[in-house]
């Protein structure tokens, strides 16, 4: 029988763009679906954050029907650190990502994403855990990318 405790796992990637820059985009949540790929394919502000509009209490929606998840923001801390929580879509309980940024010295930026989650169902948990490590992969790489384009 799976351990049904909590899961978690880390991607760290690199920008060229700064931790302002960087922040910038993974910050508004409005415009994810430009930058965050196929998973991602509308994204908006159901509900505005302090600071305005996309700090903590910001709850944000994304995906494409039939498939959308809410994410609350509850740690914003420009330009080094966004943390949110999963409301809903997904088949886990306490999900937490927590995106931390650091200048790495060349002009770039470190960004490290962790994250947290409990499966809900026995015997899952191992193949969410790869899915999401993979999807947040995508969204790490994707955001490095974005931020350093130009424009």
């Amino acid at each position: 029988m799976e351990n049904m405790g909590t899961e978690s796992f880390e991607v760290v990637t690199r920008s060229a763009a700064s931790p302002e820059a960087v922040f910038a985009v993974l910050a508004d949540a409005a415009r994810w679906s430009e930058w965050a790929g196929p998973l991602v394919r509308r994204s908006l502000l159901e509900q505005p954050g302090t600071p305005a509009p996309n700090g903590v209490g910001a709850i944000r929606k994304m995906g494409s029907s039939p498939v959308w998840t809410r994410e609350q923001i509850v740690a914003y801390d420009p330009p080094e650190h966004l943390g949110y929580v999963l409301l809903s879509g997904m088949p886990i309980a306490h999900y937490r990502s927590d995106v931390h940024l650091l200048a790495d010295g060349g002009g770039g930026t470190t960004v490290t994403w962790r994250s947290t989650f409990d499966p809900r169902v026995p015997g899952t948990g191992a193949a969410l855990r790869w899915f999401l490590r993979r999807t947040v992969a995508g969204f790490a790489r994707r955001l490095a990318e974005r931020a350093a384009a130009p424009g």
